[in-house]
């Protein structure tokens, strides 16, 4: 009888790395949580510290008293797996995320993207500020100086323009930060110009926007009202991008920041080639109301955009997803796990093997490493 043996592994090949990733991986969304407010203790004021005590963060958002809506199997929303030995919740001890992920998964680099608390969203725009200024040192101080894989996302008060850009300025140059951090659900839409002076910032940086899913915008997730079940709410993440990117290209940040780059993380991405689509048609009729727009939208969105692989769509007909990718560009679509998130996507079969090895490639580590100059 014939034995047939596995070929040895590759010499660039670490345990729970893609071959593929020769470039070296690049994981471009993992969140990391502080224990409590108290974490964030050494760098917030006697005043804000105080407030923090008394009244707590008050976020724009409806329905958030009682119990999350995460599934109950898994506890905000994370893998039963990553909840730390030692005690506290996944995502807030260094050395087990070290052991967990980036070395059983060979992450090269790993961006930092900070959800809760974050201090984004307040009803107090003092608050906010304070608090997001916190959450930047505490990234810094306990987990990027720590460990040289890891690079932040400065986390800014983005309801508080000035406050914001003031942010950014004052962690420009600082090669532990990659990106500026938004959630896609904002109080108006991306694109009004309150918000321009968190984009000038960032550009005058050279740091990347990045819109992650979820957000605090006061506002029902729906255009009809608050949905019924969670399955709705994350599946909102797309839509709530859909309107985001349409407003950044209409009402002309792109013109007037031509080397602004944006980055969409954990909202999709097939659904980008037909807003292009529809967006085109609606513009060839309606350019007398944007003048300030020279190119069609399609071509805004092609050259500031970029996307996150997690969550992937996964069509019937595999063929189909590689149409939607080469639309956007493979120099556009960046590798992303969601740890520690329920729906963390392992970097061995996330992205599909039937892709061009130098596509995968550049998936895995390259494209990331041009888009954040890391």
């Amino acid at each position: 009888m014939n034995v047939i043996q596995a070929p040895p592994p590759r010499a660039d090949a670490r345990p729970g790395r893609p071959a593929a990733a020769t470039l070296g991986l690049v994981d471009v969304d993992i969140h990391p949580r502080a224990h409590s407010h108290a974490d964030f203790k050494p760098w917030l004021s006697e005043r804000w510290w105080r407030y923090a005590q008394e009244y707590g963060p008050r976020a724009r958002h409806g329905f958030t008293g009682g119990q999350p809506p995460f599934p109950k199997a898994q506890p905000l929303a994370c893998r039963r797996d990553a909840w730390p030995p030692g005690g506290g919740t996944p995502a807030s001890d260094l050395g087990f995320l070290r052991s967990h992920h980036l070395d059983a998964h060979g992450i090269d680099i790993g961006v930092l993207n900070p959800l809760q608390p974050s201090g984004q969203g307040d009803r107090n725009n003092g608050f906010s500020a304070a608090l997001c200024h916190a959450v930047n040192e505490w990234q810094l101080e306990t987990w990027l100086r720590p460990e040289p894989r890891l690079r932040g996302s400065v986390v800014v008060p983005y309801e508080d323009a000035a406050a914001s850009a003031a942010e950014i300025r004052q962690r420009a140059g600082d090669p532990n930060f990659c990106q500026v951090l938004m959630m896609s659900r904002t109080a108006e839409p991306a694109g009004n110009p309150r918000y321009w002076p968190i984009y000038e910032a960032a550009a005058e940086a050279g740091l990347p926007v990045a819109f992650h899913a979820f957000g605090y915008s006061g506002w029902a997730m729906t255009n009809t009202g608050w949905p019924s079940f969670y399955i709705e709410e994350v599946s909102e993440h797309a839509t709530s991008c859909q309107n985001q990117v349409t407003s950044l290209v209409v009402e002309g940040v792109f013109e007037r920041l031509p080397t602004l780059k944006v980055v969409l993380i954990e909202c999709g991405f097939a659904w980008l080639p037909s807003v292009a689509w529809r967006l085109d048609r609606h513009w060839r009729h309606l350019k007398g109301e944007v003048p300030h727009l020279r190119r069609a939208p399609s071509e805004y969105i092609r050259d500031h955009i970029w996307v996150s692989t997690q969550p992937m769509e996964e069509p019937e007909v595999g063929r189909h997803l590689r149409d939607v990718m080469g639309w956007i560009g493979w120099d556009r679509i960046l590798f992303a796990t969601d740890y520690p998130h329920w729906d963390f996507d392992d970097p061995r079969a996330a992205v599909p093997g039937t892709l061009p090895e130098e596509v995968r490639r550049d998936i895995y580590g390259g494209n990331a490493r041009r888009v954040y100059g890391f």
